[in-house]
């Protein structure tokens, strides 16, 4: 015989994308919403988005150069870490903390538990609750469109006033709250990109929206209120959260049925946060303690193997 046979170890599957590929697809997907954080908020917010994705790309590249590691910052990974946290910053913060948020996400929350595939939560969001937890006065001071600082819409849903929540302006984005939060247009429209491109599976944003919107509609005190649960929906960062970091790969899990699991877990805890926390929001910890979740809701849902848990004759 002329051919021999090529014999390899599984996994037999092949694709073309890359982690690279996969990155640059997130970050085209959060472009919208972050160039319109930037319109809406100023340049303040675009030298936070530089600064956190500079400082993350340096964290990492250092990190690995002194402790004798492959240098993967080319990956894109840090770059989308660094332009999530940035996203999840208010627009006057300041630039030394963000620096020092993203030297957390980074080395504490990335390198220390192994790099990339290794992390246990989203390095950007357990950033945020960190700065959040170290710094709340900053974290919660927002700016509206014309720099004058005042509460948010959810902050107002909180205090029972919906009618003066405008629905309109919080689906286009022209409304307080952090850089890349505010546009739920922007966000779906990144959204509809990494679904058209299977960058993300829709099981964990579906059922974290769908759980979401039964336990407000249930338990929010306002009945079947349509306009209420829309300012819900559109409001904080719930699209952002089940968009583009929900579906973490790292962090989410792998089987079809724990990621449904994943997703009403989510909404479960972001309703349980809402409405009958102490504070307005709550996708952030949602999400962190549903990160913590994943091996088990992953121990839980694997396939049985062909033939597994039949009956010996």
């Amino acid at each position: 015989m002329s051919e021999l046979l090529h014999i390899s170890s599984e996994p037999h599957v092949r694709d073309a994308r890359t982690t690279q590929s996969i990155m640059r697809d997130v970050l085209i997907a959060l472009l919208p919403a972050a160039l319109f954080g930037v319109w809406n908020f100023g340049l303040h917010a675009l030298l936070l988005i530089v600064v956190c994705m500079v400082t993350c790309v340096a964290t990492e590249g250092l990190y690995q150069h002194f402790m004798h590691q492959p240098v993967t910052v080319t990956d894109g990974s840090a770059l989308v870490t660094g332009l999530l946290l940035a996203m999840n910053l208010p627009s006057g913060f300041p630039a030394g903390l963000a620096v020092l948020g993203s030297v957390f996400a980074i080395l504490i929350v990335k390198q220390i538990f192994g790099g990339l595939g290794q992390n246990i939560m989203n390095p950007a969001l357990a950033a945020r609750c960190f700065l959040m937890i170290s710094f709340a006065g900053r974290m919660t001071t927002f700016e509206k469109v014309d720099a004058v600082t005042g509460a948010t819409p959810l902050a107002m849903l909180k205090n029972g006033a919906v009618s003066d929540v405008n629905i309109g302006r919080m689906f286009l984005g022209t409304i307080g709250g952090t850089i890349g939060e505010t546009s739920a247009l922007c966000l779906l429209i990144g959204a509809a990109y990494l679904l058209a491109r299977k960058v993300i599976s829709p099981r964990i944003p579906f059922a974290y929206l769908i759980t979401f919107s039964v336990f407000v509609l249930l338990f929010g005190g306002h009945g079947f209120d349509v306009a209420y649960l829309a300012a819900e929906l559109c409001g904080g960062g719930l699209m952002l959260g089940a968009f583009f970091m929900a579906t973490d790969y790292v962090t989410s899990p792998v089987t079809p049925n724990g990621r449904i699991l994943f997703g009403v877990i989510l909404g479960l805890l972001t309703g349980l946060f809402r409405i009958f926390g102490a504070s307005a929001e709550g996708v952030s910890y949602a999400i962190i303690f549903s990160n913590l979740l994943v091996p088990l809701i992953e121990k839980i849902t694997v396939p049985k193997r062909f033939g597994e848990g039949a009956q010996k004759v």
